[in-house]
C-alpha cells in the first residue's frame, strides 16, 4: 500500500483522488504523529466497505451466506438464468 506525507497529499489532492478512483488502491496519509495517520480511498470502495460491514453485522445474514457457500462447495448449487 502506498504511503504519502500529509503535505504532499495536501499539495496534490486532486491527483491522489484520481489515483484512488482509477485503481481502487488506498493511500496511507502519514503525519508526524502516527496516531493521526489516515487512509484515502474512493467513494465506491468506501460504499463497498460500509455495505459489507452492514451485511456481516447480521448473524442471520452471515448464517445464510455461510450455509449457501457450504451447499455450493458440496455440489448442491443450482444455475439460474435471471434474464
Amino acid at each position: 500500500m502506498q504511503a504519502e506525507a500529509y503535505s504532499n497529499v495536501r499539495n496534490n489532492l486532486k491527483s491522489f483522488m484520481k489515483q484512488v478512483n482509477d485503481n481502487s488502491e488506498a493511500i496511507i496519509i502519514t503525519s508526524r504523529n502516527s496516531e493521526d495517520n489516515s487512509v484515502l480511498i474512493s467513494k465506491a470502495d468506501y460504499d463497498n466497505l460500509v455495505e459489507n460491514a452492514y451485511i456481516r453485522s447480521s448473524t442471520a445474514n452471515m448464517d445464510h451466506i455461510l450455509k449457501s457457500l457450504k451447499q455450493l462447495k458440496n455440489g448442491k448449487g443450482k444455475e439460474h438464468n435471471w434474464e
